[in-house]
This record gives structure tokens, sequence and C-alpha cells, in this order.
């Protein structure tokens, strides 16, 4: 899917994030319970999440099925800085009482920073003024950026309803826009989700056939989209959008790993081997949800000739950052397998696609690469139906396995 950048750089907050920060005896620790948060956005619009409080150090940030743990809690004199997991993004507030917060979400690497306010006893995602006028169960067929050249793309809506509560996703050809949750309120859907990397919202006037809405992610961007049921549609296959120039049929690089060392395909570790090179960004979540799942499958197999190698596309400004993001990740999920620095200081597509010239484009991140035991391309596989997919991400599973395994028989 696509990730679009771009807000401006809070110094102060910044040099607060630099200072020693510890709990001291005039802090107010964060009282438990759950809190309604919100990102105030263009438009007049906000972006709302919910989150609970566990203890002074422990809380967990909700979208739909999701519970995202934050075990990174750090308070210095009426402060708290919430440090959200495997991402660098934080939330940084003063808290005026126990259960009312006011302060910003910061992206440090991304020179970008958002209002933020919570406040307790809350925890209704959206307020709802009146019953639903339409059911929006099930698939739509949607267009983001009707007729904007450059900008147009299809998505695939896949929605769940229960009264007026709303969950599903958007799936592109690229990935999917993760776990949403929302209501319907009279004849308008509701949707958010903010991930410790991304914050988004989806607002749409519906009938039983069609929607137009608008979609904001953070308070930078804001897109139109348009949408009609057709339980029928499916997107573009993503094994056919990236695939090697004529001429090509392997896949060459060296990019060094966490310890500085360069690494290659032609290394003794890969000889003979299948292999999976995941090509992603510690930032991405698309990529943090397969990540997980990359893991869990190394684990299984990798004493059976299978490999995965992760290449690491970074908006870090220098390589010791960089590096201590991909260690981060690492050391978060428990991932074994090695991930390499391809490149910092920024993680444009067209970028990836210079350090991989055999490549045609490279369309997302994460895209995965398969490698037969004799060094061949097999299959390049774009963009990752999550979990928040349901049943495509089971189908995902399943291709996956089955593939690699065929591979490995070979």
């Amino acid at each position: 899917m696509r990730y679009i950048f771009g807000l401006l750089v809070v110094t102060f907050l910044f040099s607060c994030k630099n200072e020693t920060k510890s709990n001291s005896d005039s802090a107010i620790p964060l009282e438990e319970g759950t809190y309604r948060a919100w990102l105030p956005i263009q438009d007049h619009q906000e972006i709302p999440f919910i989150f609970k409080v566990e203890s002074d150090s422990l809380l967990k940030i909700y979208n739909a099925e999701e519970a995202i743990m934050v075990d990174e809690i750090e308070y210095k004199n009426d402060s708290v800085y919430i440090n959200l997991p495997v991402f660098k993004d934080y939330l940084v507030a003063k808290i005026s009482n126990e259960e009312s917060l006011n302060g910003f979400y910061v992206s440090p690497d991304r020179n970008r920073k958002v209002p933020f306010r919570a406040e307790g006893h809350e925890n209704m995602r959206f307020s709802v003024k009146e019953k639903p006028t339409t059911n929006v169960e099930g698939v739509w067929e949607t267009v983001f950026s009707k007729g904007v050249e450059g900008d147009e793309y299809v998505a695939k809506g896949i929605f769940k309803q229960k009264g007026q509560k709303v969950t599903g996703t958007f799936r592109t050809t690229t990935g999917d826009y993760r776990y949403l949750e929302g209501v319907i309120d009279g004849n308008t859907m509701k949707l958010s989700t903010f991930d410790g990397a991304h914050a988004f919202l989806f607002i749409a006037t519906v009938t039983d056939s069609t929607m137009h809405g608008r979609f904001y992610s953070g308070n930078h961007w804001k897109e139109p989209f348009e949408a009609k049921r057709n339980t029928d549609y499916e997107l573009p296959s993503a094994n056919e959008l990236t695939y090697l120039k004529e001429g090509y049929d392997s896949l060459e690089f060296a990019f060094p790993n966490t310890l500085d060392k360069m690494v290659s395909l032609k290394d003794e570790r890969f000889k003979d081997k299948v292999v999976v090179v995941q090509i992603m960004g510690t930032w991405c979540p698309n990529c943090l949800d397969e990540s997980k799942y990359y893991s869990d499958f190394y684990k299984k197999y990798k004493g059976k000739d299978l490999e995965i190698i992760a290449l690491a596309f970074e908006y870090a400004k220098d390589k010791e950052t960089a590096f201590s993001r991909i260690e981060r990740l690492q050391r978060k999920i428990g991932i074994d397998y090695p991930i390499l620095l391809a490149q910092y200081g920024g993680a444009d597509k067209s970028d990836a696609q210079e350090k991989l010239p055999m490549l045609n484009h490279v369309l997302s991140y994460p895209t995965s690469i398969f490698i037969d035991k004799k060094g061949r391309v097999r299959k390049i596989h774009t963009g990752f139906n999550g979990p928040a997919t349901g049943d495509k991400y089971i189908e995902f599973k399943e291709e996956f396995e089955s593939f690699v395994v065929e591979l490995l028989s070979e």
C-alpha cells in the first residue's frame, strides 16, 4: 500500500525526547482504565482510538481484533512519554490530571507531528446520533482518487457489521489498511485505526449499493474514494505486478548486516537453498505483520534448506540509527533470519528499484522474492494480506507454505 509522509518538525518536542527521562516524585502516573484518544486533523475531523492503561508502565491500544501492547512508558515532571512498540514514533503529553492528556503524536524520522488528546473513563471510539439506515457488511469494489492521474488506485473493501459497529479493512494491490474499527451513524460510515506508525480515518456516505467518502492519513493527506457493492470482486494478482526485466533470471545484491558485515546471496549460507528475500522497512506496519509470520515460519523450516533474508529501506538519517531500528525489530519479534540495511535516509520505492535494477519496479513495502535452490527467481509477490484481511490472510499463508514446500522438494 502507499505511504505518504511530510509534516513539520517540532524542535522543542524533539529536544525533550532526547533528554534523559525517568520517573520523578513530581510525575503523575496515568490512572488505570480505558481512555478515548484522538488526533485532531484537517476539515475539523479527528482520528479516534481507544487504549487501556493496565498499570503506570503498561497500556494496550485497540483496533477491532487487534491489541497492541505498549510497555515503554516514561514520566518526567508533568509529562508522559509513550514509546510505541517496534516503530520509533511516540506520544508525548502533559498530564493535566491522572486521566486527561494533551500533547503530540511525533514521528522523528519523518519530521512530522499531530496534536494528541485523551480523556479517561471513555470507551466509545465514535459518538453515534442515529440508528443505521443501511448495512455495509460484504465486499466493495473501491477506487481511491478516481480520475487523478498518478494517484488513482483500486481496492477491495471487506466489512462486517453488528448493529452499529463496523470492522474490516481495505485491501489494495500492495497491502491492506490493517484493522479498521468504527460505526454506521445513520447513513455515514466512520472507520479509524492507530497502530503506532499510522493514523487513518475513513468517512463515507453509504447506500445499499454505493459509498462515497474521504480517506485521511494523519493531518497531512486526504483523498476521495468511491465504492460499489460487488460480492465477486477480486484485485489483480499480487504475483504479476513486479517481475524480472528481460534477460534476468536471478537476483544479486550485497548489503551490510547489523554487524556491518557485507552479505550477499553468493555466501555459503544460501548455497543450494530455497531463499525468500523480503523487501521491507522497520517503519512499515504491513511489513511488521509479514515479519511476524515469516519469523514463525522460519523457525519451523530453517533446518530444511530454507533461508529468509530481509532488505531494510529505512527513514533513519544515519547508519547507526538504522541499525538500532533493525535490532529493535529483531528483538521485539524474535526474528532469527538476517535483516540487511539496503538504504537509510529515505525509503522511496524508486530508490529501492535502483538498488535492485533487475526488477521492473518496486511497488510496495513489503515485497517478497522467491528463489529456488539453483538461484533462479521463481515468483515475486507484491504486498501482504495481513491478519485484518481474514480469509485472505489464511489464503496467503496456505499459498506461501505450499509454494515454499514445493521449492524445497525440488
